[in-house]
């Protein structure tokens, strides 16, 4: 009995923020002479919370098509950019000298054409006079042909190269905020390196996964809600658009649900956690609620102390929900008819007497 007595105690001073009461998860057992609640349950039919994130419609990675030191860097990762806004503007010396030479290749091109038009005109006139012969009037069209084709040829060069010193100069596609920028000033940008990325933050969305048994259930937008902790200030927000993906992943037969955020939200931002409340299909669950002061906190996991058969208090970690009236609801890790703790001091000094 006294090792009983010191592994609870040593359980007990491990945990600082257990609760001041035991609280009976879906039962009423009277054994334990510590005050004690019965839990609340009720139909989880009302909503189900999904995780989610948050997510701009339109995001765009801006990558390199062309090498060459970035010469001009007009933007910084936060920055507010309008359409046709100048990012970012790549060294293009070499561009601009091949630009030159293929003009002047498409002006010399010009001029034997028309030299080689001409003398076919000559070449027509002598003929019908019969002063040449077919044969001569051939080679003569044929000149013209070839002079013809490489005019052509070299126009059609000199406007790839006029289009690839264009990619020497970024400009925003659309208005935006400018996301991330992982260059700098001098860095040599190679074809494909990714640049910078923008995002439009007049639309955003909020995407989860849910399972396909909920997602097949018909729901209405007002029936739908949104949390963005942090942001949101514990209030809700109803989405203005609902999409499902036409899709389910094979391997966690989830689908992938976008709702779209109402415009005008402040200092909310892509990757930003989200959560979803859905209409659930099934009414035969219930949702589990204990106190907030049961929870014991450990880094980023959340837990509660669970007495076993021999009222020893154990460990285990459970998933939260939403929080509401000083109660937190319990997504997984504790089920119906389990006692949690909520102060084993109170508990210890009960059993010591």
């Amino acid at each position: 009995m006294e090792i009983n007595r010191m592994r609870f105690s040593d359980i007990i001073g491990m945990s600082t923020l257990i609760s001041v009461i035991l609280f009976s998860v879906g039962s009423d057992v009277d054994a334990q002479p510590v005050q004690k609640s019965s839990s609340q349950t009720f139909p989880s039919s009302e909503m189900s919370s999904f995780e989610g994130r948050v997510e701009a419609e339109r995001q765009t990675v801006i990558a390199a098509q062309i090498s060459g030191a970035i010469i001009e860097l007009a933007i910084k990762a936060g920055d507010v950019v309008k359409a046709g806004q100048l990012l970012i503007r790549i060294d293009a010396h070499a561009a601009t000298q091949s630009a030159v030479a293929g003009k002047s290749q498409v002006i010399a091109a010009q001029a034997s054409l028309d030299l080689a038009r001409k003398e076919l005109d000559r070449q027509k006139q002598l003929f019908n006079q019969g002063y040449l012969s077919q044969a001569a009037l051939d080679r003569a069209e044929a000149r013209f042909k070839v002079a013809e084709a490489e005019a052509h040829a070299q126009i059609a060069q000199a406007g790839s190269v006029e289009t690839q010193a264009g990619f020497y100069t970024i400009r925003a596609p659309y208005s935006g905020v400018i996301a991330e920028l992982p260059v700098s000033l001098g860095s040599m940008a190679m074809p494909g390196q990714p640049l910078m990325s923008l995002y439009d933050p007049s639309a955003m969305r909020v995407t989860a996964m849910v399972p396909q048994s909920v997602a097949s259930h018909e729901m209405s937008l007002s029936q739908v809600k949104l949390e963005i902790p942090g942001q949101t200030e514990n209030k809700t927000l109803i989405p203005t658009r609902l999409k499902l993906m036409p899709s389910v992943d094979a391997g966690s037969h989830t689908v992938e649900i976008r709702l779209e955020l109402p415009a005008k939200l402040t200092n909310v931002l892509p990757g930003m956690f989200a959560r979803v409340w859905l209409p659930a299909k099934e009414q035969t669950s219930q949702t589990i609620l204990i106190p907030i002061t049961a929870l014991v906190r450990r880094a980023e996991l959340n837990g509660v102390y669970v007495l076993d058969g021999k009222n020893q208090p154990l460990l285990r970690q459970i998933r939260i929900g939403r929080l509401s009236g000083g109660q937190v609801e319990v997504l997984s890790g504790l089920g119906p008819n389990e006692h949690v703790v909520q102060d084993a001091e109170s508990a210890l000094m009960n059993q010591t007497h």
